[in-house]
């Protein structure tokens, strides 16, 4: 028995010497191996400083990433402030010019006011009188154009414009002209539409020296106006008419007064009077010659 427990022995003590002290040759022959073998060891450096670069490249992206980002935000927050100080600057322009305009409505409303016209009336009506131009006819183009020029170089004014109506008589119109029972002048007055009477033979058609008579007494007008025939369809037909031009002693017509600045219709046998004078025009047409 004891023989066989010191060979137990000394077989486990050989064990051990052939492996390390713990019964593990793989292990010691392992490490003797890792140390035998610089290629791997290279390899192993190698992949460290691999990963190590891949490391620092990554955190270099991951820098770079973050900071574009942060320049993004910046820019963002940038550009968010200056429209908003945009819309802040337009806001108050739009408040001033509203104020503005309040302020030129009121202007007028406080000088139109009726205290302020009772206080100085003279003071707020001549401003608007300057400011207002007046375009109301002056009567200096008309005065103008119915100006009349003497050889004496005189200019004589016509009382009296045609109307748009005015034509020229189809008829052969006439007026006798009496003095008394006796007949002293014939006047033919169909060559033209209008025939001023009067005294200033510088503008009368049909001069009268009687001192009753005005300078521009009076006009013998043709118009054209519209009637009805006996059937009652209506027609064109150009009739005489006297106008009196606000004369001193009036026109007469069958021995009445005809009204001043208005149409009065003529037929023929008429007999028209200027005046006092005693002189009678009557007035015929060839038809009934």
């Amino acid at each position: 028995m004891l023989t066989h427990s010191r060979d137990y022995d000394k077989g486990n003590s050989s064990r051990r010497d052939n492996g390390d002290r713990y019964g593990h040759p793989d292990r010691r022959h392992g490490s003797s191996q890792r140390k035998e073998n610089p290629r791997r060891d290279g390899e192993r450096r190698r992949d460290r400083r691999d990963y190590s670069e891949e490391r620092r490249s990554y955190g270099r992206e991951y820098d770079d990433r973050r900071r574009g980002e942060d320049r993004k935000r910046d820019s963002d927050r940038d550009r968010e402030s200056r429209r908003e100080r945009d819309e802040d600057n337009q806001t108050r322009s739009d408040r001033r010019h509203r104020e503005s305009s309040r302020e030129d409505v009121r202007q007028p409303r406080r000088s139109a006011s009726p205290r302020h016209r009772s206080r100085s009336p003279s003071r707020s009506k001549s401003p608007v009188d300057k400011a207002k131009p007046n375009f109301n006819p002056s009567g200096l183009l008309a005065a103008a154009t119915n100006t009349v020029s003497a050889a004496d170089g005189t200019n004589t004014v016509l009382k009296y414009n045609e109307p748009p109506e005015a034509r020229k008589p189809m008829l052969g119109w006439r007026l006798y002209v009496f003095k008394g029972s006796e007949q002293t002048e014939l006047l033919h007055i169909h060559r033209q539409s209008a025939y001023l009477v009067g005294r200033d033979r510088t503008v009368a058609d049909i001069s009268i020296d009687h001192p009753s008579c005005s300078k521009q007494h009076a006009v013998i007008q043709h118009r054209q106006v519209q009637e009805k025939d006996e059937f009652g369809s209506v027609k064109a037909v150009i009739k005489p008419f006297i106008i009196d031009l606000e004369s001193t002693n009036a026109t007469h017509v069958n021995d009445e007064v005809i009204p001043t600045t208005r149409f009065y219709e003529l037929r023929a046998g008429d007999v028209i009077k200027f005046g006092l004078s005693n002189r009678e025009y009557v007035l015929l047409h060839d038809e009934m010659t």
